[in-house]
């Protein structure tokens, strides 16, 4: 059972870090070569390669105005990841998706994350 706990605990530190704009925390978190994939055709979408790289891509998304609304943590037997509700306004466009960034560990860090989003289109007309 202690792996799922690490990985629980790995998961908490990594939302807060993130809630709270702690990127040096964050990099702390991440292999080396960590990668971070998420969906769609806009400023935020694609593959950031190298943990500089994923931490550079929170703070460009977190610079939006984001509220990570933390649902669950979900551990597999090896990997982790995040239930979270995001939302945020801009102007008159709108912010409000589901999603599960799934994070791949290795070492006791995060080598990977690939988010799912409910709303790939909302999305896109967001992060402009």
């Amino acid at each position: 059972m202690p792996q799922y706990d690490a990985a629980h605990r790995l998961g908490e530190t990594f939302h807060g870090y993130l809630a709270a704009g702690d990127w040096n925390g964050i990099r702390t978190l991440l292999t080396d070569d960590a990668t971070w994939t998420l969906p769609g055709d806009n400023t935020v979408s694609g593959t950031a390669e190298g943990a500089d790289e994923v931490v550079a891509r929170a703070r460009k998304i977190a610079s939006y105005g984001l509220h990570f609304a933390l649902l669950h943590i979900l551990v597999s037997r090896e990997n982790m990841a995040l239930s979270l509700h995001n939302t945020a306004r801009r102007g008159d466009v709108r912010l409000d998706e589901h999603l599960s960034t799934v994070c791949r560990l290795r070492d006791g860090k995060i080598a990977s994350i690939e988010t799912y989003l409910s709303d790939v289109a909302g999305m896109n007309a967001f992060f402009v």
